[in-house]
């Protein structure tokens, strides 16, 4: 009678463990969601062409489908538009934001800003949204342009494109750690950076959308 309970006890945790019901330690098929990877930059900004000096604490959240070199232009977008109001979004998990904005005291997004290859849609809405866009990129520009090129786009020639010196992105790129302390300064449209003892500099160049 003590074989009989006993062959039914561990007929009952076979079972057990062939379901997976009743397990501490149950198994789990779907895969776990990936979250972003935050940064927490400290920027001393010197940009003598508009006269701000500024210290900045800036916590960037990268998602996981957002390239380095994408997340370095939001970086240098906000702090080349900086001023009062200036917010960052959520990167290419923003949806329809833009990377970086400003508003107004009353909430009103008075300047949309896109980094990176946006299309003209996305310049088109955000121009008669705030008035004024500009776009800093890490791309090939004339690949851009030629994208824009011939689109509806409001008031397009009055949007600039930004891009910086080949090289200087992808350098300054792989210096760029979860958290990391540099300055930037900018004159005569000239920015330089220094991050981890090394000095960076790039000439700010400005396009138009072709008419």
């Amino acid at each position: 009678m003590w074989a009989t309970a006993r062959a039914v006890r561990m007929r009952a945790v076979i079972l057990q463990l062939c379901t997976g019901f009743g397990s501490a330690r149950p198994r789990y098929t779907e895969s776990v969601a990936l979250t972003a990877t935050i940064y927490n930059l400290s920027i001393e900004l010197a940009d003598i062409d508009r006269a701000v000096y500024e210290t900045i604490d800036l916590r960037v959240a990268r998602q996981p489908s957002e390239t380095p070199e994408y997340m370095l232009m939001r970086i240098l977008a906000y702090c080349l538009e900086y001023t009062e109001g200036i917010e960052m979004s959520q990167g290419v998990a923003a949806g329809d934001e833009p990377a970086v904005c400003i508003r107004d005291l009353t909430g009103r997004m008075t300047a949309w800003i896109e980094v990176g290859m946006p299309d003209a849609d996305r310049l088109h809405r955000g121009m008669k949204l705030a008035g004024r866009a500009a776009v800093y990129t890490h791309r090939e520009v004339r690949q851009l342009l030629g994208q824009l090129d011939g689109k509806k786009i409001h008031r397009a020639a009055e949007i600039p494109i930004y891009s910086f010196d080949r090289g200087f992105v992808d350098e300054l790129t792989a210096l760029i750690d979860r958290r990391t302390e540099l300055s930037l300064s900018i004159t005569e449209r000239q920015m330089y950076v220094d991050v981890g003892g090394r000095t960076f500099n790039t000439a700010i160049h400005q396009h138009a959308i072709p008419e």
